[in-house]
């Protein structure tokens, strides 16, 4: 699986982006699709996560009511809306995928076990 992330760019705090991650392979509608992000000097964290259906999502606290993810399986494409940007959202995000049915919740303590990962798009928020 190859996986390119884009829509990044340069926003004021309060602002919103929607970055996109695009999958080659027949097979991306079968795998978890997970958003990470690591800023300057910090580890990756994870950020958000959804399910091969769709049906359930996960997201960081950090994050929880400002961002969505979502999935068009039909594209092979997944998407995070990030909303009500802050500066602190300031990071290089990734998108992976997880390719074994797994709880969601174990999967985003787990970012070394993730099995392909795109590039990232640089996100930055001014204040």
């Amino acid at each position: 699986v190859q996986l390119q992330a884009s829509g990044g760019g340069l926003v004021q705090a309060g602002g919103s982006l929607r970055l996109s991650c695009a999958a080659s392979g027949r097979t991306f509608s079968s795998y978890t699709v997970g958003w990470f992000r690591q800023a300057p000097g910090k580890e990756r964290e994870f950020v958000a996560a959804i399910s091969w259906s769709g049906s359930s999502t996960f997201y960081a606290d950090s994050v929880k009511g400002r961002f969505t993810i979502s999935r068009d399986n039909a594209r092979n494409t997944a998407y995070l809306q990030m909303n009500s940007l802050k500066p602190e959202d300031t990071a290089v995000y990734y998108c992976a995928v997880w390719t074994s049915p797994s709880s969601l919740p174990l999967l985003a303590g787990n970012i070394r076990g993730w099995n392909y990962w795109g590039q990232g798009t640089q996100v930055t928020v001014s204040s």
